[in-house]
C-alpha cells in the first residue's frame, strides 16, 4: 500500500471515466427517438431528435459556469418545449438519461468492491439529468452498497469544481477533509474541487497536475496498488 494511504478512511470517486464509460453518447449521429419510442413515447422522431440536441447544447453552452446553478434536463425541456404535457418531458428526461449514463465493465466493479474491503467509498459527481437512472442502474450492477454517500450535482445544482458535493459527503460520513481521498479524471473539475476543501486527490486517464498528490493510468491500476 502507498505510504500516503496509510492515514486514510475514505475514497471519495468521481463517476464519468473514472469507473463508469462510454457516457455522454450524444451527437449528430444519434438517433435518440429511438429509445424515446421504446419507452411509449409518440412524438415524431425528427421532434425527438431536434429537443434532445437543443437541450444538450444549451447545458453544454452553461457547463462552464459553475458559480451558478446549473439548469436540470427537465427544467431545459420545459424551456425549450413548454408546451408539452408533464409526461412527455419525462419521457424525453428519461431520454436523455440514457444517453447520459455510462457503463460500468466488471474489472471495474471488482476494482470497486476490492477498494470497499479497506476504504469507506462515497461518489462525487455531476450529472445533468435526474438521479434515478443511476441508482437503477448501480443497483442492477450490484455496487450501490458500496457507496456511503453519494452526490449527484442534479440533486442540488453545483458541479464541480465548486466545492458544495465535496462538502456534502464529508459531512454525510462525518469525515475531515484529511481523512479522505478523491479521485478523478479532471484536474479543473475534481482536482480543483478537492484541494479548494483541503482534500488529497489522485489523477486517473491523461489528466496531469503537479498538484495531484499522485497519477495512474486508470483506477484499476490505482486499486492494484492501492491493495498490494
Amino acid at each position: 500500500m502507498q505510504d500516503y494511504l496509510k492515514h486514510k478512511q475514505a475514497i471519495l470517486l468521481d463517476m464519468n471515466s473514472t469507473f463508469l464509460f462510454g457516457e455522454d453518447r450524444f451527437g449528430a449521429e444519434q438517433d435518440y427517438s429511438l429509445i424515446y419510442h421504446q419507452l411509449g413515447g409518440t412524438l415524431p422522431s425528427s421532434k425527438v431528435n431536434q429537443l434532445i440536441t437543443a437541450c444538450f447544447d444549451y447545458l453544454a453552452e452553461r457547463y462552464s459556469n459553475y458559480q451558478q446553478r446549473f439548469p436540470s434536463v427537465p427544467e431545459t425541456l420545459q424551456l425549450l418545449a413548454s408546451e408539452l404535457a408533464e409526461t412527455e418531458i419525462q419521457l424525453l428526461t428519461n431520454t436523455f438519461a440514457q444517453h447520459e449514463r455510462g457503463y460500468l465493465s466488471a474489472d471495474y466493479a471488482r476494482a470497486l468492491r476490492q477498494l470497499q474491503t479497506e476504504f469507506r467509498l462515497s461518489v462525487v459527481t455531476d450529472i445533468w439529468s435526474p438521479k434515478q437512472a443511476w441508482l437503477t442502474y448501480f443497483e442492477e450492477q450490484n455496487i450501490l452498497h458500496l457507496f456511503e454517500a453519494i452526490s449527484f450535482s442534479s440533486d442540488h445544482g453545483h458541479v464541480k469544481p465548486s466545492t458544495y458535493g465535496f462538502e456534502q459527503v464529508l459531512y454525510a460520513m462525518q469525515l475531515q477533509p484529511h481523512e479522505g481521498l478523491f479521485i478523478g479524471d479532471s484536474a479543473h473539475r475534481d482536482l480543483g474541487g478537492a484541494k479548494s476543501v483541503g482534500m488529497d486527490c489522485i489523477l486517473v486517464g491523461v489528466a496531469q497536475s503537479e498538484q495531484a498528490l499522485d497519477h495512474f493510468p486508470d483506477l484499476l491500476a490505482f486499486c492494484d496498488a492501492a491493495l498490494s
